[in-house]
């Protein structure tokens, strides 16, 4: 564990690798004894600054949702982050890929919550309950962290890696679907007109911890222990269904997801 200094430290050296868009050298190299009760109150940090500064909490996204990542960063639960209302971005505006360090997308079933999911002990068929409609996305992440050499102490102290996302049009009311069983097929279309459509990813909605709703429902409970709850409105991610795949500039991602939630685009530029 780290002290209080320090942790302001490194949350105002991860705020300016954002601004600046010049990622730093992983925590645990510079701050030795960092765990990741300092990568939660790190995270805070950088949150509290981002609201002050006009910024507006809009949801919460779940990370390490799948056991080959949890394995890979050598945890036994996932992670989370926060969402801003900055970070909502949209299919008709290309992304800017020089306005982030190391961009990779994900794609998700997002959920948007119609009513307050109760904090401990929330269930799966409470959030399919509260959920006013599940929804195709893209999540922009990316790591002020150098080359993505992160541990789980790292990505937790910069907000989950979180950087963006881009909703789909479609809204399906989740009582009405098989959540387990929803598969997306994901291409990328490069720069120029006659560019190819080339098949990149696919993926099937079990792999996030089984079931996206588990996602969202330890969600609800991980983040009532700090006094926090998810509220109607709010959008959650609960994590991808695919790998993360790098994003250059010209290109134009496309999932498209099964069981009638349609598709949606990422263009950068």
């Amino acid at each position: 564990m780290i002290d209080d200094q320090r942790r302001q430290q490194v949350a105002e050296l991860l705020a300016h690798a954002e601004q600046t868009r010049k990622p730093i050298e992983p925590l645990v190299i510079g701050f030795p004894g960092i765990d990741v009760v300092d990568a939660y109150e790190i995270q805070l940090l950088g949150i509290r600054r981002r609201v002050a500064g006009g910024a507006r909490v809009v949801g919460h996204k779940v990370g390490l949702s799948s056991k080959v990542m949890q394995d890979m960063m050598n945890v036994d639960e996932p992670d989370y982050g926060h969402l801003l209302d900055d970070m909502m971005l949209t299919e008709a505006d290309p992304i800017r890929t020089s306005a982030y360090c190391a961009p990779r997308v994900e794609f998700e079933v997002a959920f948007i919550l119609g009513e307050d999911l109760p904090g401990e002990g929330c269930t799966e068929n409470d959030v399919v309950r509260a959920t006013r409609a599940i929804v195709p996305s893209i999540e922009l992440i990316d790591s002020r962290i150098r080359d993505w050499q992160i541990k789980i102490e790292d990505t937790i102290a910069d907000n989950a890696s979180s950087a963006g996302v881009v909703l789909g049009t479609k809204r399906i009311d989740p009582s009405t679907v098989d959540l387990t069983n929803i598969d997306v097929q994901v291409h990328v279309t490069g720069a120029g007109a006659t560019a190819p459509r080339r098949f990149l990813a696919d993926g099937r909605s079990d792999a996030v911890l089984g079931n996206p709703a588990t996602s969202v429902a330890w969600l609800a409970n991980k983040v009532s222990a700090f006094g926090v709850a998810l509220r109607a409105g709010d959008v959650v991610l609960p994590g991808s269904l695919t790998r993360a795949i790098d994003v250059h500039p010209g290109e134009t991602f496309t999932a498209v997801f099964g069981r009638g939630l349609g598709q949606v685009t990422a263009t950068f530029s």
